[in-house]
């Protein structure tokens, strides 16, 4: 086992854990938001249940999960917008229950877990049929064009279900005003993948006959 890598998963995930907890609690005023306490179940729970699976049959991909130093500038603005939406989001939520603004019903965040569970199992199915998918764009020794599975109908699954996670989280936090924030968060992955698919069509062999093949990018049918 690499100790090492381990090591990078275990502090990742408990900063992840740390920051979450702060971002939402603090602004909420109390230990009582038990949205708070339910959305940091059903992320990290699953979060830890597939870094596990990961470290033990596929740690090179898990270790390119963990890599977030982004060479493309143009894509390091993007990543950075990404996480200003993740933390503005969730302190919006803390302060939506602290002050009772534009909370959800029940029956919206019990519905939202059930969809950001299934939405995890298809995370999961993204990372079994592809193990190039890095944090970061660049083409990888013996890349190949993936092109079976989810990936025969969108080219990008993995953030079409990272949209619909993101979309998700407000939702089970219980806060309509959060869910306003990360509705921005479509146009920047759709930023990202303009940039990316300008180099896997430049880079990766036979992208641009996937391209022919795949015709929809995030969303079947429409886009």
């Amino acid at each position: 086992m690499d100790v090492k890598l381990l090591f990078q998963a275990i502090i990742k995930f408990l900063l992840g854990l740390i920051f979450v907890f702060l971002f939402l609690f603090i602004p909420a005023g109390t230990l009582n938001y038990w949205n708070g306490w339910l959305f940091i179940g059903i992320l990290f729970v699953p979060m830890f249940i597939v870094g596990i699976i990961l470290m033990i049959i596929n740690p090179k991909l898990l270790k390119k999960r963990l890599d977030i130093n982004e060479k493309q500038s143009e894509q390091k603005w993007v990543l950075l917008f990404s996480g200003l939406i993740f933390i503005f989001g969730f302190i919006s939520a803390g302060f939506d229950y602290k002050f009772k603004w534009m909370q959800l019903p029940k029956i919206v965040v019990i519905i939202s877990v059930v969809l950001f569970l299934i939405e995890y199992i298809l995370y999961a199915e993204v990372l079994r049929e592809n193990a190039y998918l890095s944090r970061t764009i660049k083409i990888q020794e013996n890349q190949k064009v993936i092109d079976t599975g989810l990936y025969g109908i969108v080219r990008h699954p993995m953030y079409s279900v990272t949209v619909l996670l993101f979309l998700t989280m407000p939702l089970v936090l219980g806060s309509f005003m959060s869910f306003l924030i990360f509705l921005f968060y479509p146009f920047i992955i759709a930023k990202r993948i303009k940039g990316e698919e300008e180099i896997l069509e430049r880079e990766l062999d036979g992208y641009k006959q996937y391209k022919e093949k795949v015709k929809y990018k995030l969303i079947p049918f429409i886009w």
